[in-house]
């Protein structure tokens, strides 16, 4: 593979956070029964007539704005033609020549600048479900509100895919565009991927790639389809143009279809729908109504908060949780280097051992300030600190802040007095003495041999540094 560089470019569709469909006013919901949430609009029965949703444009404004998009005072409904049982039109309504965002940017963590081409409006197709006895049409989404996120092909490595996507996912929570749920199919992305000889311009033949619901399947499903792209050049074959899907189970791409021009979806403006005009004015309450974006919160928290680069992004990628721990640090903006941290190791190692959905912490954010301001003065050691957690984590019958008051309270005080050390301690030297004469011949290290010995003494619940002070003192006396 070092002998070729690979050209990616994301598609990216995103279900915009509406309470009604695009053009109709039938609901979006996740589920229910089939063909429960549908209306002659979005069945395409003869003489309906779809209405714009207004809160679908203002949805898809706000993603353009936030990703440095320029939005298009005029933009134009257009219909892409093509034949599938969960499309009922025969067609889908979608932007084509005018859409109505162009020529964004996404910058990556490592500071590279992606260009977003376009952002378009269209309207989502129904759910093929194929069983034993044949594929049933399931019609609720149809007609669901999608922006497409259309990526210039600027991406070289997989890593930089699912950082550009990230990113992308980051700022549509951020603004209320998008939930950003992979998982449900609310967020979702293909990949369009080629390769070509390091040092060559021209691209090469792309490969669609579909069926990717998460971010690692976003890395693992490019990374198979760059190695195999390049095991068929070098097997002498030509790369065929095609939309292939992402086969988690197998851990490879396989063939779908050959893959579509825009010449055969015969796009025509649609005749049922007005050009939609934004207003200047209106354009501006919008660009003024946008939040702290995730870059300049990372920014924030590392210049301001003194936030590594690593706790900065992981906060940042769920936009709740760094609501969350806004909220928590506005009134102990001196403990956030140290919570922030705690949160990303302690906290997201419990809620992953016991099952447990982050929203449950946020309720318990002050709790967990607080134990951690007593973890980092002194008051509870490194074992009670993990066994007051997963006490608390552990417990389902209460609220998770109950759970740790209880924990905590039950967690005692560490042991700091010299009085009731220096016995503990003496005994651990007078086991060890041959420790003990390596020590004194030049071997320092080997306090913190003492240090855990003292403390497996005292079950975990000793001041560590008070224990290496008196240790200090008896060894070097």
């Amino acid at each position: 593979m070092s002998a070729f560089e690979a050209v990616i470019g994301l598609e990216v569709h995103a279900q915009l956070l509406t309470r009604t469909k695009i053009f109709c006013s039938c609901a979006v919901t996740v589920g229910g029964e089939p063909n429960t949430r549908t209306c002659p609009v979005c069945l395409g029965l003869p003489g309906a007539l779809p209405v714009l949703n207004a809160e679908v444009v203002r949805l898809a404004v706000r993603a353009g704005l936030g990703t440095g998009c320029t939005v298009q005072s005029i933009s134009v409904f257009a219909r892409k033609n093509y034949f599938y049982p969960d499309l009922p039109k025969g067609y889908q309504i979608t932007q084509a020549e005018l859409p109505v965002c162009l020529d964004g940017q996404i910058v990556l963590d490592d500071g590279k600048v992606a260009r977003i081409q376009r952002i378009h409006l269209e309207e989502d197709a129904g759910k093929s479900i194929h069983g034993d006895s044949g594929t049933r049409v399931d019609l609720n989404r149809a007609g669901t509100p999608l922006v497409e996120i259309v990526g210039h092909p600027d991406l070289r490595t997989p890593d930089e895919a699912v950082s550009y996507l990230r990113e992308l996912r980051g700022i549509l929570v951020t603004l209320g565009v998008c939930d950003g749920n992979m998982e449900e199919g609310s967020l979702r992305c293909d990949a369009n991927v080629s390769i070509r000889p390091i040092g060559q311009d021209a691209f090469g033949t792309r490969v669609e790639i579909k069926n990717m619901n998460s971010f690692r399947s976003v890395r693992d499903a490019i990374a198979h389809e760059i190695g195999r792209q390049a095991d068929v050049i070098q097997d002498g074959q030509a790369i065929r143009q095609e939309t292939r899907l992402w086969n988690a189970d197998l851990a490879r791409t396989e063939s779908m279809r050959s893959k579509e021009e825009a010449a055969d979806y015969r796009y025509f403006p649609d005749p049922d729908l007005l050009p939609l005009h934004i207003d200047a004015a209106w354009l501006a309450l919008q660009r003024a109504d946008l939040p702290e974006l995730p870059a300049a919160r990372k920014a924030r928290y590392q210049g301001e908060l003194g936030l590594d680069a690593r706790a900065a992004n992981w906060l940042c990628e769920e936009p709740p949780r760094a609501d969350a721990f806004d909220r928590t640090i506005a009134d102990a903006p001196e403990l956030a280097s140290a919570f922030a941290p705690f949160l990303m190791t302690q906290v997201q190692a419990q809620l992953q051992r016991n099952d447990r959905p982050w929203p449950e912490v946020d309720a318990a954010m002050p709790a967990l300030l607080r134990i951690c301001r007593k973890w980092r003065a002194g008051q509870l050691a490194n074992k009670m600190l993990a066994d007051l957690l997963q006490t608390a984590f552990a417990d389902t019958a209460q609220p998770l802040p109950d759970a740790l008051a209880h924990a905590e309270s039950l967690a005692g005080a560490v042991v700091s007095d010299v009085a009731a050390l220096e016995p503990v301690i003496d005994a651990v030297l007078a086991k060890f003495p041959g420790e003990v004469a390596k020590y004194r011949a030049g071997q320092k290290q080997l306090v913190g041999f003492f240090v855990g010995q003292a403390m497996r003494q005292l079950a975990g619940k000793a001041d560590a540094q008070a224990i290496a002070a008196l240790l200090a003192d008896k060894l070097d006396a």
